[in-house]
């Protein structure tokens, strides 16, 4: 009986075996699919889940933080966020209050005309150069290049004189300030006379030339010997309308300046003083500036005349 037993269960182990495996394997696969029906998750929280490429296959953000087991699995860490940058016109309220206070945060980036950071604000536009007036100080110094080279011509063209009327020595080396020798006078005038018996070789006279020079005058009075008429005032001051704003051309030359100021002399009969105690008092330079002044007032109100016949 024991063997009986022991042969039926050999063969069906062979049945068993020798058993089509299509079918084995049909059967297989529809208890593996009851068996996945009936454990549900709890079976296949053993089973790693295959994942997919990252970002792939339009999986959405929830199945990325858990697997169907309850294991959650690390999220990738996103990147920061930057802010967006400002736009002309617009941008976040805050980055634009803090552009505008002095010294906050970086320096603006220059802006095109007609562009702004923000409501109320304006853009600085630099003027182009030659668009408006010289500054004080670039004007300054255009003045001061017209006036030297005017002046180094001046001197020039009277070093080159021939019958040497005048000369010409620089007040402490300056180009602005001139001292000048008138040598000759008209020799039939009693001036003239008067130099050859005093033995006065030249009648000296200062000049200063202002900034705006040759737009303006010289200042122009006399030094040495004291004279008396010949339109020569108080504190060696010149009466002459041409040393006046009114009278002045760019035009004159000291050259001819002087030889005006020669024939005045003459015209208004200049001789040299010969008082006692009065000849050697030297003219002042602050009495002459008040003299001319006042006399520069006196001829803007009633005007220039010609001197009558009896004056010379």
């Amino acid at each position: 009986m024991a063997t009986l037993l022991r042969k039926i269960g050999l063969i069906r182990l062979h049945n068993r075996d020798t058993e089509d495996p299509k079918h084995h394997h049909h059967r297989s696969s529809q208890q593996g699919s009851s068996l996945r029906g009936r454990g549900g998750p709890k079976n296949g929280s053993n089973k790693p889940q295959p994942q997919g490429p990252p970002g792939g296959g339009g999986c959405s953000s929830s199945s990325s933080e858990s697997s169907p087991g309850g294991r959650k699995t690390k999220k990738a860490p996103e990147p920061a966020k930057q802010p967006p940058p400002p736009r002309s016109g617009g941008g976040r309220e805050k980055p634009r209050e803090a552009a505008r206070e002095p010294g906050a945060g970086r320096e603006a980036a220059p802006q095109r005309p007609g562009s702004s950071s923000g409501p109320g604000s304006a853009p600085l536009v630099p003027l182009a150069s030659g668009s408006g007036p010289l500054a004080p100080a670039g004007r300054q110094q255009h003045c001061t290049q017209v006036r030297t080279r005017r002046l180094m011509k001046e001197l020039q063209d009277i070093a080159r004189l021939s019958d040497r009327f005048i000369s010409v020595e620089l007040v402490d080396e300056s180009l602005f300030d001139w001292n000048v020798k008138l040598h000759q006078v008209d020799k039939d005038s009693v001036l003239w006379q008067d130099m050859k018996e005093t033995n006065t070789e030249y009648i000296l006279l200062n000049l200063t030339f202002p900034d705006n020079f040759p737009f303006s005058p010289p200042f122009m009075r006399v030094l040495s010997p004291r004279l008396e008429n010949g339109y020569v005032l108080d504190g060696g001051a010149i009466c002459m309308e041409l040393l006046t704003p009114r009278g002045w051309s760019s035009a004159y030359t000291v050259e001819a300046v002087m030889r005006q100021f020669a024939a005045s002399l003459v015209k208004g009969q200049g001789r040299i003083c010969r008082k006692a105690g009065k000849s050697k008092k030297s003219f002042s330079r602050k009495e002459a500036e008040a003299t001319f002044k006042s006399l520069v007032k006196t001829h803007e109100k009633y005007g220039w005349v010609t001197p009558p016949v009896s004056d010379g």
